[in-house]
């Protein structure tokens, strides 16, 4: 049995510690590239990710390792526990001295989330979580709203997910809000800040693994959007979609998204 305290101390200063770092490398001037599909990567997204693998295997050489910034292989799939780590998540927030990015870092043990933490330099927060011992940010308990009506909710996701005609079930008017970073989403729904997350897409293991159990052990429900449960550290890192709510609202929610198809 891995001493899940330990482990989640590490995991949390090593956020901290990489948003520092993160910062750091901002301040100094950061070189772009573009990634396969587009999307930005920097020196400092690289620079986070060589430390805090460097950090995290040293301290635990027997853990695998999956990581956005880092090529994957096989080899994680043969490890009972691995590190699920987005350097940067919300890396164009970063690049424009933006509020919404954080670094989120998991522990994996057989398929499910058993530690996690999410630090948010810029709003000086920081999300811990170890399994069965709650959630909580700077230090505080923290839970999931108590919203027990769709109407005139607040979901953090696209508004045009739900224009239409197409559902069977209209959706009542909902407040929708933006932020980049889908580890900070989930963050911000375990807190109750907002009720519901919502995006219909797949989504990658390292940007949802630690906001998933943050979220969970904060009261919150996180699930694909016909209701399956996420299982981590599978040859394709993706979740199918990501439902992540109040206790009572998720069930209304995946009652009206039941035959949008699953992409994965």
């Amino acid at each position: 049995m891995i001493d899940l305290a330990s482990d989640l101390e590490l995991i949390r200063q090593a956020a901290i510690d990489a948003g520092a770092l993160a910062v750091a490398e901002r301040e100094a001037g950061l070189r772009i590239e573009s990634k396969v599909g587009g999307s930005p990567v920097t020196s400092g997204d690289l620079a986070v990710d060589a430390m805090l693998k460097d950090r995290l295997l040293a301290a635990r050489p027997d853990y695998g390792w999956l990581s956005e910034e880092t090529a994957d292989t096989p080899e994680r799939l043969s490890k009972r526990r691995i590190f699920v780590v987005d350097p940067v998540d919300g890396t164009v927030a970063y690049m424009k001295r933006q509020p919404w990015w954080c670094v989120p870092i998991a522990v994996v043990e057989d398929g499910q989330v058993v530690a996690a933490a999410i630090h948010a330099p810029e709003v000086q927060e920081t999300y811990a979580a170890a399994r069965g011992g709650g959630a909580q940010r700077n230090g505080a308990v923290i839970r999931a709203s108590d919203a027990e009506t769709l109407d005139d909710a607040s979901v953090l996701g696209d508004a045009r997910m739900i224009e239409g005609s197409h559902w069977d079930e209209p959706w009542p008017v909902l407040r929708f809000a933006k932020r980049n970073a889908l580890a900070y989403r989930m963050a911000l729904v375990a807190a109750g800040a907002f009720d519901a997350a919502l995006a219909l897409t797949p989504k990658w293991d390292w940007d949802v693994a630690a906001g998933s159990l943050i979220a969970e052990e904060a009261g919150a429900r996180v699930t694909d959007h016909h209701g399956r449960p996420w299982r981590f550290n599978r040859p394709d890192p993706r979740q199918a979609s990501l439902v992540c709510a109040a206790p009572a609202l998720h069930p209304l929610i995946v009652r009206r998204c039941k035959n949008v198809p699953l992409s994965t």
